[in-house]
């Protein structure tokens, strides 16, 4: 871990709402379980996937083998709002996994993404512990050739800039490593 990593885990204190960007399989969501475990256990795993097919049921199973029993996993495809409601109080820290299925399911569902994305940033901003979002950095290919696919990619691409805006700490994750884009303030730094 890094210093913005390290001061976390031995301070055991996230900022009310955590940002974690990468590729698939960049190493994304085993950085963002090893940060809500700096916090205290129990922890909360808010998973956004469904297991469509044997091999999304597959890597699902990968996902939970690497979480403990201090791991509460809740299901939620659509509805973050009701998933973030229905967290113990005395949870460590929540952790979304992946806000970029979370868009597939609402652009499937015919939602309205604006209002959609509008409605998490409020309800993120009244939960009493700290959230970790994980989602998926797609804009750094070419640019699609359909219009769906295109469709998509300006989605996450505003949606990541809304969560990166209110979000206390954003990290960017390539190859396992992490770059800090945005880190939380700390009370010497204001002081100077």
């Amino acid at each position: 871990m890094s210093d913005s990593s390290v001061e976390i885990a031995n301070t055991g204190v996230l900022p009310a709402l955590t940002l974690v960007l990468g590729g698939a399989r960049s190493g994304k969501s085993a950085y963002a379980e090893r940060l809500a475990e700096c916090t205290p256990a129990p922890w909360s795993y808010i998973a956004t996937a469904e297991a469509g097919d044997g091999e999304m049921t597959a890597r699902i199973r990968d996902h939970q083998s690497r979480r403990g029993p201090d791991w509460t996993t809740i299901e939620a495809p659509l509805d973050l709002g009701a998933a973030l409601r229905a967290v113990p109080a005395d949870c460590g820290a929540i952790l979304i996994d992946c806000l970029t299925l979370w868009l597939s399911n609402q652009m499937a569902a015919d939602a309205d993404i604006d209002a959609a994305g509008e409605e998490l940033v409020r309800t993120l901003s009244a939960v009493a512990q700290p959230v970790i979002l994980v989602s998926n950095e797609v804009g750094l290919g070419i640019v699609p050739d359909n219009a769906l696919a295109r469709d998509f990619r300006d989605h996450a691409g505003r949606l990541n800039q809304r969560l990166a805006a209110a979000a206390g700490f954003v990290v960017f994750i390539a190859a396992g490593l992490p770059l800090y884009l945005k880190t939380p303030h700390h009370n010497s730094e204001q002081a100077s």
